[in-house]
């Protein structure tokens, strides 16, 4: 029994990782303390694309222009300002670690803004954002802390008819996060409190002012983009939220996972038998593997060829002169040969 060894080229599918921190270091800001906002297009979401993330901006023209939401970049060091004019700015002074740049989210007076992967991967790849660090900005933070025209000390009680003892109001300021895919949004939510007086203990109430960790792996492997949207229980019945709606971005920790097609080499073994023969050979193969077997002349000129449908596959060689052939085992794109003679 003569028994032919042939490698074939197969595909196998591996995946990719590939994961990005955006430090927003990458962009660089014109000098030391000051942002960035692109002010084309009015209307329009002229954000901007860091590694394979989408940062949403959009900027109007009215009341002499105004910034209408989505996400600015910045270094601003200011702490201590608490009016809208220091609305670029981190409670922290710098980004997460110490570093200078960050991103500020504001809500705005348009639809919900959101991050997106920027076309990255392709439909079946796996995208995931882990979470990011996050920080109150100055101007939210001293409105809490402090109180100002539109907006409550968090605690105060003063014109809440509460009942409640000066200072225990349970204020609180969230984020809730959701989670899209395709369109369509996820179950899950993530919420995270900058603020929180709703303890029964006021000591434990808090105003975020140091950067913290969001963990977002609840939403798994397939999401393109996030939706933020703020609440607080600071509301004018007619306007709105009170408490001014910003966040701080850093560090986002995302991953695409890209499934790729490789060529890997695969060895088999045909068995070819008997040889010599005088009516017919027997070749045993693996189906799965293996689609035809070809008869040929030494000068490898088709004589006969059949289709494998069993490990076990007769081929008739009755009709062929005695002499030398070549047997051709193929899986449609490789061959492997065997000689064998004929009776």
């Amino acid at each position: 029994m003569r028994k032919i060894l042939f490698s074939l080229l197969t595909a196998a599918t591996v995946s990719t990782a590939q994961a990005q921190v955006i430090t927003f270091e990458e962009l660089v800001l014109p000098k030391q303390d000051t942002f960035y906002l692109n002010y084309s297009q009015p209307g329009q979401d002229v954000g901007q694309d860091v590694g394979p993330i989408h940062f949403s901006c959009v900027y109007d023209t009215a009341w002499g222009g105004v910034w209408s939401g989505g996400f600015a970049n910045s270094n601003r060091t200011d702490t201590v300002d608490g009016t809208y004019l220091n609305e670029y700015a981190t409670i922290a002074g710098n980004g997460y670690n110490g570093s200078s740049n960050y991103a500020v989210y504001f809500e705005g007076y348009v639809s919900k803004k959101r991050i997106l992967f920027s076309g990255a991967g392709t439909p079946t790849s796996l995208k995931k954002i882990n979470g990011f660090y996050i920080n109150n900005s100055t101007y939210a933070y001293r409105a809490m802390k402090e109180g100002n025209f539109a907006s409550r000390k968090f605690g105060d009680t003063t014109g809440t008819n509460s009942g409640l003892a000066q200072g225990a109001y349970p204020d609180w300021f969230k984020l809730t996060i959701h989670a899209y895919y395709n369109g369509s949004k996820l179950n899950d939510s993530v919420d995270f409190y900058l603020a929180d007086f709703r303890f029964n203990d006021n000591d434990s109430d808090y105003i975020v002012r140091d950067w913290q960790w969001v963990d977002l792996t609840s939403f798994g492997n397939y999401i393109d983009s996030l939706e933020f949207s703020l609440t607080s229980s600071d509301n004018h019945p007619i306007y709105g939220m009170n408490t001014p709606a910003y966040f701080c971005m850093d560090n986002l920790d995302v991953q695409i996972t890209l499934p790729t097609t490789v060529a890997t080499t695969e060895n088999y073994i045909a068995k070819l038998y008997p040889n010599p023969a005088s009516t017919e050979i027997f070749v045993n193969v693996d189906p799965k593997q293996v689609k035809t077997l070809t008869v040929t002349d030494m000068t490898g000129k088709q004589l006969s060829q059949q289709i494998v449908t069993d490990a076990t596959n007769v081929v008739s060689i009755a009709h062929l002169p005695s002499g030398m052939y070549l047997l051709q085992v193929s899986n449609g794109k490789q061959t492997a040969t065997q000689k064998f003679y004929k009776h």
